[in-house]
């Protein structure tokens, strides 16, 4: 299973994600560029010792990160979408994509990504944030493909 962000732009929430992938073996995508620095001491507080435990693939921008996964099954996760991810079949090699918390992604991306899926969340509310999002998806895509051990 794979998770991808898209130029993250807030080092503690990238770090959790770190963190989340590394505990439950998924690979992490990061399409830069990223908000902050990776020396940056907000995001070494929370990603710890856990980066080494990783399998983090960086990517200058989409057009690399596409090529490079084009066989691939990206799944946009967006507030924007319809469905619900509760109604979605995840398969083992799918990348779960997440925007960037300041702005999503581009609509080009909206435009050309086949399978969006949202979170429903009280319509008072305007979104999560993406490290829970990430760990809520994430866990029932394990869990549909039973990789969770």
């Amino acid at each position: 299973m794979h998770i991808a962000l898209y130029k993250p732009d807030i080092p503690q929430n990238t770090a959790a994600i770190i963190r989340l992938s590394s505990c439950l073996d998924l690979k992490l995508h990061i399409v830069e560029p990223c908000g902050f620095n990776l020396n940056d001491s907000r995001f070494k507080r929370v990603v710890m010792d856990y980066i080494g435990f990783s399998k983090i693939f960086r990517y200058e921008d989409y057009d690399v990160f596409f090529k490079k996964n084009s066989k691939s099954r990206i799944i946009l996760m967006t507030t924007k979408a319809k469905k619900s991810y509760l109604k979605f079949k995840f398969k083992k090699n799918d990348i779960l994509l997440f925007g960037r918390e300041s702005a999503g992604v581009p609509k080009i991306l909206h435009k050309t990504i086949k399978n969006k899926l949202k979170i429903p969340i009280n319509k008072k509310a305007r979104s999560l944030n993406v490290a829970m999002t990430v760990a809520i998806v994430a866990a029932e895509a394990l869990r549909q493909n039973n990789c969770l051990k």
